[in-house]
């Protein structure tokens, strides 16, 4: 993390300028992995459980909000060497992802307006991203490839993309007079995710095959891949539920679902080979195992899994799919305690550093 080189202020406030200086792109990854957890736990129980995290991701929303601005403000700099670095850029879509993931929880709890006001901050986001992320590395990067930067990360792009779609597909409820608006572009934004998974799934497969893996580059965000998969199917499951309301909704059912279940069975391919590859990286690489926050890149896949495996199994009629995503959610309330306790850890051990003279 940089440092403020100023010797004025108090420790604490070094430390919080720094923190803000300092502040990960995918920071917003905690919103995405304590709402979907949230999310999951009021579909599956406990209730009190599922209160305490929406406070959270709620608390977590508010202040990286202000530190993102407050990082306009101060350090352009510094968030325009993250905007232009391939590695880090697409750490932006958790902005997109958490409020979106935020604005479906707020709706499940009946709060439809946050979720309109979520969701159109989210798709701004989103627009500006979408299109500004890739203009600026095909245009203005300065090496000759940007395939060195490529990493789980990239898929950030389609969660965000999907959950735009999931977000649109619950707000019909509450506004049935745009349902035909709203369930267009729900599948819209469901098919561009899913062409976007399959190309960038590519590029991640030709990276792996082409430069030699290190410990430092397979971190976290490889879970993203199954992450991805598991939005793509949630999104799937909700426009399978949608009313008839355009002919659409009818022509594609059958390509929704059979793609949904192609990508959950993907997903599920996934998760034996993102532990193997961690295993490698911590054991037999003994890569320290330390709080980062890409490490709620992990977290949100769990959860997201959860979530979508109940959901579409209920929509689908696969009854085996119950059970599994109850097994799966407490493996993710169990991760986001570990990280969560991680963090706490990290902040407990920071020495504040001593006033210059």
């Amino acid at each position: 993390m940089s440092t403020v080189t100023s010797g004025r202020g108090t420790p604490s406030s070094r430390l919080a300028a720094d923190a803000v200086k300092g502040l990960h792109p995918a920071a917003f990854a905690f919103v995405m992995a304590t709402g979907i957890v949230s999310a999951a736990a009021f579909l599956l129980g406990p209730s009190w459980l599922s209160g305490l995290l929406l406070a959270l991701a709620c608390a977590g929303l508010i202040l990286l909000a202000a530190m993102l601005v407050a990082r306009l403000i101060a350090y352009r700099r510094s968030l325009a060497a993250d905007l232009q670095a391939p590695d880090r850029v697409f750490g932006f879509f958790t902005i997109v992802a958490g409020l979106d993931v935020l604005a479906a929880r707020l709706d499940m709890a009946g709060h439809p307006l946050l979720t309109v006001v979520l969701g159109g901050l989210a798709g701004a986001v989103w627009l500006v991203l979408t299109y500004g992320v890739p203009a600026t590395l095909m245009l203005a990067r300065k090496d000759a490839s940007v395939l060195a930067g490529v990493n789980g990360g990239w898929l950030l792009w389609v969660v965000g993309t999907q959950s735009l779609a999931i977000t649109a597909s619950m707000m019909i409820a509450a506004y049935p007079a745009a349902a035909a608006t709203l369930a267009t572009l729900a599948i819209a934004l469901w098919s561009i995710g899913l062409i976007l998974y399959l190309i960038l799934v590519a590029l991640i497969m030709l990276r792996w095959l082409t430069v030699p893996m290190t410990p430092e580059v397979l971190g976290p965000p490889y879970w993203i891949l199954m992450g991805a998969t598991a939005i793509t199917v949630l999104a799937g499951a909700k426009i399978l539920g949608l009313p008839p309301v355009v002919p659409i909704i009818r022509d594609t059912a059958h390509f929704v679902e059979g793609f949904s279940f192609a990508l959950w069975a993907f997903g599920t391919w996934w998760i034996p080979l993102l532990i193997l590859l961690g295993l490698w990286r911590h054991v037999r690489q003994r890569w320290p195992l330390s709080y980062e926050p890409t490490l709620w890149s992990v977290v949100f896949p769990l959860g997201m899994y959860s979530a979508a495996t109940f959901s579409f199994g209920k929509v689908a009629g696969l009854g085996f799919m119950e059970p599994l995503s109850r097994f799966m959610f407490w493996v993710a309330v169990a991760a986001w305690t570990a990280v969560a306790a991680a963090f706490v850890a990290q902040l407990a051990r920071r020495p504040a550093k001593p006033t210059p003279s």
